[in-house]
């Protein structure tokens, strides 16, 4: 787990040391263990190294290798065989790195290599026999890469604070801005919060070819929908948990410390039960919680089900209102753009508490509901999929009884969901606030894409998994951890245990009014069942109200941001918009002032 930063330029003058360095010395938190930088006349590559594979300096990076050169963000899992498979051909390594795999590989497959890859990267080749620059971010865009284009150069890095520097004045997008603030949508496009800067989707090539000064960008993988493969629960059941058992098999190579985020909920209690079983028993497995002053919505009395239950060494940081206050400069700094909730900042801590006890990778539960049907919205289609109308009202009855939604509300969200015209209307009249003009940035578009994808549970769950919401979970986690030096790992977004689980009926995932149930099959008998059959869930959910009991600081933040002139009619009384928007404006406001962003 590293960072990487690069330079081309076009127009053939001589890149500077300064440049190059300049833009490692920005990302040094995301690796404390060495840096390194090439440059080869208008070219330049740079690295920030944390050493999770071979600590020795075989895994220096730039990595060369005669006319191939690598910088490299991430872990391929399965480099050992890979490894196993490039020996066999006549190759020989001088490392136990997965960055020199990634090497031979490309020699030997060239662009299609990155198909044999199980992991999350996101790196860049300097190929000087071919005259061309190869980069590459893994399927569901876990590790992150941003470029920026002007006419003479192109910049490129794991952060966006890398580029800034080469950009004059930092211009707001405003479309994002909108769908962040109507929608709150950001990151289901390649675009950033910066006008200037753009982020390479995920699952896709960037290949410049510089003998000409063009680039192209091209898919390499897709979620396609398959047909379901299992006819029955017990068949279904025994090959997710072996595709969840090779998952982790595979995120628990690592020659430094591992742990796991453990907030008591059905996802992190599974990975926490799986990893803690396959590690070393003299030595208790490691898992942090996050607690939360508010009783309304701490879970940490569950994960302490499961740290007695599985023998844990845990570990619970509880961060009050001091402390979310003084670091909201700090992780909006390294956030980079603004964020929709303060609980964001609670996994912040939860990566500063690893740190502490000298976990270096930390494994989390991110995709497990985005993978099986774990958010109410999946009922909407999920019902619309029983035909006989008396079983879908007996499937709807077991809802309201099995989830977290009462029969009214559940009422209440089949219909806000399969009408998106009351959704747009109730939209716009929570955010009369935004100025008369500013309208027209409703996204209809991207609004109707998604209210259909509510009609069929495989465009739904594609839609969440590669635009709407596990790109921006993903983003989170991925600042969070490498504010702290930490890489974060997620094994629920293995591509070939997301495969496994979207070729899985949904009647199986959805079953009885249990959402997840067939995770729920997973744990086994031995497995807590005040887990296993919750039915609320919170994650590291922040104790907002207490946090911003004080809106008049925030309100002000708001009222004197420059930005927000051209946003919001600051003639009505912010004070009354609910705690989440004024936590959004409040967000916009402190980034806008942080990164000197024009409007």
């Amino acid at each position: 787990m590293c960072g990487i930063a690069g330079i081309i330029k076009k127009d053939l003058s001589e890149v500077n040391i300064t440049e190059i360095k300049l833009m490692t010395d920005r990302i040094s938190h995301r690796g404390p263990d060495g840096e390194g930088h090439y440059i080869n006349k208008n070219i330049a590559l740079g690295h920030r190294r944390l050493a999770i594979l071979d600590l020795s300096e075989a895994g220096h990076q730039p990595m060369i290798n005669d006319d191939i050169i690598l910088v490299f963000n991430g872990e391929i899992y399965n480099y050992i065989e890979i490894r196993e498979e490039l020996l066999s051909l006549g190759y020989s390594f001088n490392s136990n790195t997965d960055s020199e795999v990634i090497i031979k590989a490309y020699i030997e497959w060239g662009e299609s290599s990155v198909n044999r890859f199980n992991g999350m990267w996101a790196f860049a080749i300097y190929d000087k026999i071919r005259n061309k620059i190869f980069a590459s971010r893994d399927r569901f865009g876990i590790k992150p890469f941003y470029y920026s284009e002007s006419n003479t150069n192109i910049y490129f890095g794991s952060e966006i604070k890398q580029l800034l520097p080469f950009i004059k004045e930092p211009k707001l997008n405003r479309q994002i801005l909108y769908d962040f603030l109507y929608l709150g949508y950001h990151h289901h496009t390649n675009n950033t919060f910066f006008e200037e800067i753009k982020s390479l989707a995920a699952g896709h090539n960037l290949i410049f070819d510089l003998s000409n000064n063009t680039y192209e960008i091209e898919k390499f993988y897709s979620l396609s929908k398959s047909k379901d493969r299992y006819k029955t629960l017990e068949g279904a059941t025994k090959a997710y948990k072996v595709c969840f058992d090779s998952s982790v098999n595979f995120r628990l190579r690592s020659d430094v410390k591992i742990g796991t985020c453990l907030s008591g909920g059905l996802d992190s209690s599974y990975v926490t039960k799986i990893a803690s079983e396959k590690t070393n028993k003299n030595k208790k497995f490691t898992a942090i919680t996050a607690k939360s002053t508010d009783i309304t919505n701490d879970e940490s009395h569950y994960a302490k089900i499961v740290s007695d239950r599985y023998n844990l060494n845990w570990k619970v940081t509880e961060p009050d209102k001091t402390d979310f206050i003084s670091s909201l400069d700090e992780v909006i700094y390294f956030q980079e753009e603004p964020f929709g909730s303060p609980s964001i900042i609670m996994q912040y801590f939860v990566m500063k508490k690893a740190k502490e006890e000298g976990c270096i990778v930390m494994l989390d539960g991110q995709g497990g509901d985005e993978t099986l049907l774990g958010y109410e919205r999946y009922f909407i289609p999920y019902l619309k999929t029983i035909k006989n109308p008396f079983k879908r009202i007996a499937e709807f009855c077991k809802l309201s009884k099995n989830s977290k939604l009462t029969l009214s509300q559940l009422l209440k969200y089949y219909f806000y969901f399969s009408f998106p015209t009351i959704k747009k209307i109730r939209l716009l009249k929570k955010h009369h606030y935004i100025l008369d003009e500013n309208k027209a940035y409703f996204n209809n578009e991207l609004s109707s894409k998604f209210a259909k994808s509510l009609k069929d549970l495989f465009k739904l769950q594609k839609t969440e998994l590669t635009q709407i919401q596990l790109q921006k979970l993903l983003k989170f986690e991925d600042r969070n951890s490498m504010a702290h030096s930490i890489e974060a790992r997620v094994p629920f977004i293995d591509h070939n245990l997301v495969e496994c689980a979207l070729s899985i009926p949904s009647n199986f995932k959805i079953k009885d009014g249990w959402s997840k149930y067939i995770l729920r099959m997973c744990y086994g008998e031995d497995a807590p069942e005040d887990i296993v059959w919750r039915k609320n869930k919170f994650g590291f959910e922040a104790p907002t109200k207490k946090w911003m009991e004080d809106k008049e600081i925030y309100v002000k933040e708001i009222l004197d941001s420059e930005l927000l002139d051209s946003v919001i009619d600051k003639k009505k009384n912010i004070m009354e918009l609910d705690i989440e928007t004024i936590w959004k404006l409040f967000s916009i406001a402190k980034w806008a002032k942080a990164f000197n962003v024009r409007y």
